[in-house]
């Protein structure tokens, strides 16, 4: 067995959060810097000394819009869970540093209005957005994060 030096690398700690509206749909993004038509919930980056919890209102801020007055906290994902990345894309991701993320999830209602969210960012991620029924993520996501949204629908699904 060949050896592989991406292994050794840490995962990016990071945090995962899936927004449901009052009809049961999931907030998803598509990536404005991928060529395919690959669908994301927002995740981003856990700063120094940040709070998972702070994080996830400060990512979903930055790349939907949607502020801490508009959702309410439904779940926690009890544990980490990580994926990693192919090994083409290491080099190209936070400076070959990472060979993943490991993400702890976060459930939000989201109780404003669609007039409330805006992907328009500095920073932008996303290039659309949609509201995308539950059953439906997996066939819509890039297959190296589709182990870690399959564990993730499992832990939030009762809570919706």
């Amino acid at each position: 067995m060949s050896f592989n030096h991406h292994e050794t690398l840490p995962y990016r700690k990071c945090v995962g959060i899936m927004v449901v509206n009052k009809d049961k749909k999931v907030f998803v993004g598509q990536r404005i810097d991928h060529s395919s038509t690959a669908w994301q919930m927002p995740q981003g980056g856990v700063d120094e000394g940040e709070s998972e919890s702070d994080a996830s209102l400060r990512e979903l801020s930055e790349e939907t819009g949607i502020t801490e007055e508009k959702v309410s906290l439904i779940a926690v994902g009890k544990s980490w869970v990580s994926y990693d990345l192919p090994p083409e894309m290491i080099p190209k991701l936070w400076g070959g540093q990472y060979r993943g993320q490991k993400q702890k999830w976060f459930l939000y209602r989201f109780n404003g209005l669609d007039v409330d969210i805006n992907i328009r960012k500095t920073h932008q991620e996303f290039s659309n957005w949609c509201w995308m029924e539950i059953d439906q993520l997996l066939d819509n996501i890039v297959p190296f994060k589709r182990q870690v949204y399959t564990e993730v629908i499992r832990e939030f699904q009762n809570n919706l």
